[in-house]
């Protein structure tokens, strides 16, 4: 016999209570001066903390969802992909290691392949958002209470504000002539980086937000939150994918004069992913 699926509404809920749990591990060892680092094969860090929280994560879900499957950063994949939890432990490890307090954990539910919660917890900011299908995207800050989330109303790129990541990203996948193009176009460009950019965006203080060479840890509980907040996000050729290695998020009415602006500048060499 078959059991019920958990409703969303649980789901989010134990999503919130993991990242409840890592909270506590990693802020603990935020600034610490033990920390260990090490070198991950793809010459990435990884810190003691990355290892702990995953490990924690994956423990509870273990327990509370064991026919669900788990993707993580650190351990990899288990179990089923019908109904997947994935996890980045700390995304801006490097961040962490120096002390910057642009960090999150990154906790987020897809079914066959699409997100349908998603949390995104920065204790160093005092700051957590999350969102689910149909419940719209939420903030809290500190200890305010939450508040509902959206987009910009921006429809121009010469009055929208973009965050891109870094130029070597943009260089590395060959899409350094459309990075220099839009900069110019853009009211203004900055690179908050990591979960930041995307935070900002559902809150409505960015208008576009693009990377390269992310994973789907990295960019699954954005999609939950851009898209409750009103706004878009596919990989930067406009497929609806969380595995297109590359991400391109906007306020939704953007996002087609950007992938315009991306198929039309550039070299013939970036208009591949």
């Amino acid at each position: 016999m078959t059991s019920t699926p958990p409703s969303l509404a649980d789901d989010l809920a134990l999503a919130l209570r993991l990242a409840d749990a890592a909270d506590a591990i990693s802020l603990d060892r935020f600034r610490s001066g033990t920390l260990e680092v090490s070198t991950k094969p793809d010459a990435t860090h990884v810190t003691d903390a990355d290892l702990a929280v995953e490990r924690a994560l994956r423990d509870i879900l273990t327990a509370e969802r064991p026919d669900d499957g788990i993707l993580g950063e650190e351990y990899g994949t288990a179990g089923s992909v019908e109904r997947q939890w994935i996890l980045d432990p700390i995304d801006g490890t490097a961040n962490f290691l120096r002390g910057v307090p642009n960090w999150a954990t990154l906790i987020s539910l897809a079914v066959d392949g699409v997100p349908v919660v998603g949390v995104a917890s920065a204790p160093a900011f005092g700051r957590r958002w999350w969102a689910a299908d149909g419940a719209g995207a939420w903030l809290a800050e500190d200890e305010t209470e939450p508040r509902q989330l959206r987009v910009s109303g921006v429809r121009k790129l010469e009055d929208a504000s973009f965050s891109f990541q870094s130029i070597a990203q943009w260089d590395e996948a060959g899409y350094l002539d459309q990075l220099i193009s839009l900069s110019r176009t853009v009211w203004r460009d900055r690179a908050y980086g990591d979960m930041w950019s995307y935070g900002l965006l559902a809150e409505g203080l960015l208008d576009m937000v693009a990377e390269f060479d992310v994973k789907e840890y990295d960019i699954a509980p954005f999609v939950v939150l851009v898209r409750e907040a009103g706004g878009r996000f596919t990989a930067i050729d406009g497929t609806d994918t969380i595995a297109g290695r590359s991400s391109l998020a906007t306020n939704g009415i953007l996002h087609e004069q950007v992938l315009e602006a991306l198929r039309h500048e550039g070299t013939a060499e970036g208009k591949g992913l």
